[in-house]
């Protein structure tokens, strides 16, 4: 812009000088001025008209460590040749360079590019939106479209998860735990009862032998399994949680090809990510499962979800995991007192943490007294930058028969959550190599 201030300067210097001596090199001058400013004008209002850009997200979701990608075109459906065109993207995923310049575009001709961005960073973010941005050949005017067609549309990266191969064998009465008397939508290996067929019954749920018998079609209805119910507590306590310094030597600025993955997972040494990683793991190890998983956490709001199972529990929890944060002001004791009320015998609790006070134990213990099957996973302050350690409290919930696990920084979870604090042996059946 001011190399088109200069020129429109020296354009009114030659019109004024013309009129005022009269004479004709000045205004020739002051004309071919005059020519060049409308030329570049009207060649940079032109390039950016009649340019169509599209732009293809294969999924609003991904995962850390999983690769987002996009596929973008631009089409020229003027008559006129483009010589550069910069389409702009401001997407807040990080990492994600989408935007392009487009150079020597002609009539009706198109150009397309892929995106692959590896996701780093849970978190919903935004793609777009996008600019359209062009010039005339001496760079006298730059003029800006934005494509009100490509607005901001949200992603969704949801939290890393492990493959667990064991985890705290449910413990009960029967095989799971206790027979729940609930009927389902899902199909299970329990049936209740029959009932009249109604639209959108499956061709697996028609009893046939009641169907010949009556003449009309016979849905049967199904009762839960018998297993029982896991309740995820995560500690989202703003004091109990504190992370490092994550330098871009410690493997975060790791270069990789899009088509590579990573050799292993590497998270930010901090307790909330560890302990967001955790519960999304055991989350999809118990839906896998086919039990039914509730989540309880006290952030900035009291945020819960009733327990339930299948796809789309896990897909409600890891999006809540996404987002989640540290931001409350409630320690992990009150909420585990306040919501283990409503917990009933057999049922497991597993409750996630990394707070060095241990006035939670108490409550833990408690509800293991009802008949409620508690699980510690006790995230190691320390060796994430805090000044006390809590292994002395980890030991404490083992001694009270609370199954306990902790998880250090740079852990392998894999290993880590397959051998309860104190034993051994149990690790070398399941280690990954």
């Amino acid at each position: 812009m001011k190399r088109s201030w200069i020129v429109i300067v020296v354009w009114i210097i030659a019109g004024v000088g013309a009129i005022g001596t009269a004479r004709e090199l000045l205004y020739n001058l002051w004309y071919l001025l005059t020519a060049l400013i409308v030329f570049c004008y009207a060649w940079a209002w032109t390039s950016i008209r009649w340019v169509d850009v599209q732009r293809h997200t294969h999924t609003n979701r991904s995962q850390v460590g999983k690769m987002a990608e996009e596929h973008f075109v631009v089409t020229n459906r003027g008559p006129f040749p483009k010589l550069w065109l910069e389409v702009r993207d401001r997407s807040t995923l990080p990492e994600h360079a989408a935007s392009k310049v487009v150079d020597s575009l002609g009539s009706r001709q198109a150009r397309t590019w892929s995106v692959k961005t590896r996701c780093r960073q849970r978190g919903r973010f935004l793609l777009g939106p996008v600019s359209l941005t062009s010039g005339d050949p001496f760079g006298l005017f730059t003029m800006q479209r934005q494509l009100n067609h490509l607005a901001e549309t949200s992603f969704i990266v949801y939290p890393a998860t492990v493959d667990l191969p064991f985890f705290a064998p449910m413990m009960g009465p029967l095989s799971g735990g206790g027979t729940l008397r609930r009927r389902t939508h899902y199909v299970t290996t329990n049936v209740s009862g029959v009932r009249e067929y109604a639209p959108g019954d499956s061709f697996n749920r028609i009893h046939w032998p009641s169907t010949a018998r009556t003449g009309r079609l016979i849905s049967k209805e199904f009762e839960l399994d018998p297993t029982a119910d896991v309740w995820l507590f995560l500690d989202l306590e703003r004091a109990a949680h504190v992370e490092l310094i994550w330098a871009e030597s410690d493997g975060r600025a790791e270069m990789l090809l899009p088509w590579e993955r990573p050799s292993k997972l590497r998270l930010a040494p901090s307790t909330l990510e560890y302990a967001v990683t955790i519960g999304a793991s055991l989350t999809k190890h118990f839906i896998a499962r086919d039990q039914a998983v509730g989540f309880v956490g006290y952030g900035r709001h009291r945020e819960v979800i009733p327990a339930d199972r299948g796809e789309r529990q896990l897909t409600k929890i890891l999006e809540l995991l996404a987002v989640i944060s540290a931001e409350g002001r409630i320690p992990i004791g009150e909420v585990v007192a306040a919501e283990g009320t409503h917990l009933g015998r057999n049922t497991t609790a597993v409750i996630v943490t990394a707070t060095d006070r241990d006035n939670w134990v108490s409550a833990a213990y408690e509800l293991n007294r009802r008949g409620v099957n508690v699980v510690a996973v006790v995230l190691e302050s320390q060796s994430f930058g805090s000044s006390t350690s809590n292994e002395a409290m980890a030991a404490q919930l083992a001694a009270t028969g609370v199954l306990t696990y902790m998880v250090r920084e740079g852990d392998n979870l894999v290993q880590e959550l397959a051998t309860p604090y104190g034993h051994v042996g149990t690790q070398a059946k399941y280690q990954v190599q």
